[in-house]
């Protein structure tokens, strides 16, 4: 009677074990495989942070002050219209100095840039620094200077600015935006809304784009990377941090990244 309870039993056990070891295979197979996915993906973190690391000494926010006249009548009518001799003969000679002048006030913007040489030359764009009266270079280490404007391009926004300075400058490598591929990663730095050395990070969606009617010349690089007000004139990166282009527009219906 035993042996025949032994007989039974015996290849319930022998299942058992075998379910045990095949279920501690699997565990230690999805074990290994989702340790060798978090691998990966702390690599391609570290990537991007190398990157940034090396980069973001070489970006610079950009200060700019202008002067600006306010309208006589709320800019709904030229102030050149009342220059016309009509107006001087109905309200009689003193026409000129009794009407409301025109008063100036200074205008202040802010944007980005990038270093591209060790002796101080800066790229940026143009409409960043346009009809400045005063420009401030500001640094990753908060050493700040006054820069000078040393060629601009505005058909396709860009401009060239210089900044003296006896130390040897951090400098971006400048890439080839011909070789880039959508899905690419690709970092944006700058400073939006006044947050200096702020990193975001994207794919390239589509090269080629023009017909934006933002400039006379147009072959913009899309991306999803985060843009935002102050972010113009900063640089868009590479995986092997090399500038392939300069952050110049954002699409958005709020004002902010879209």
């Amino acid at each position: 009677m035993k042996a025949k309870i032994v007989v039974r039993t015996f290849p319930a056990v022998i299942t058992l074990l075998l379910s045990v070891l095949l279920l501690a295979g699997v565990t230690r197979m999805s074990y290994a495989e989702t340790s060798g996915d978090v691998a990966t993906l702390e690599r391609s973190s570290q990537a991007i942070v190398n990157v940034v690391k090396k980069a973001k000494p070489a970006v610079v926010h950009i200060k700019v002050e202008k002067t600006a006249k306010s309208s006589t009548f709320g800019g709904q009518v030229p102030d050149e219209m009342f220059n016309h001799p009509f107006f001087e003969q109905f309200f009689g000679p003193y026409y000129r100095q009794q009407r409301p002048q025109p008063r100036e006030f200074k205008q202040r913007g802010q944007g980005s840039g990038f270093i591209i040489s060790k002796d101080g030359f800066i790229l940026t764009n143009n409409h960043v620094v346009e009809e400045a009266d005063v420009i401030s270079v500001t640094l990753s280490d908060q050493r700040e200077f006054e820069a000078r404007v040393v060629g601009t391009d505005p058909q396709t926004d860009v401009a060239l600015l210089k900044i003296e300075d006896p130390a040897n400058l951090p400098v971006l490598p400048l890439g080839d935006s011909a070789t880039l591929e959508v899905g690419e990663w690709v970092i944006a730095i700058g400073n939006p809304f006044g947050l200096s050395q702020t990193v975001t990070v994207g794919v390239v969606s589509a090269t080629g784009r023009s017909s934006v009617g933002i400039n006379e010349y147009e072959n913009f690089i899309q991306t999803d990377a985060a843009i935002n007000p102050g972010n113009s004139g900063g640089p868009l990166i590479n995986g092997r941090g090399e500038v392939i282009g300069i952050n110049t527009a954002l699409f958005s219906r709020t004002g902010g990244y879209m």
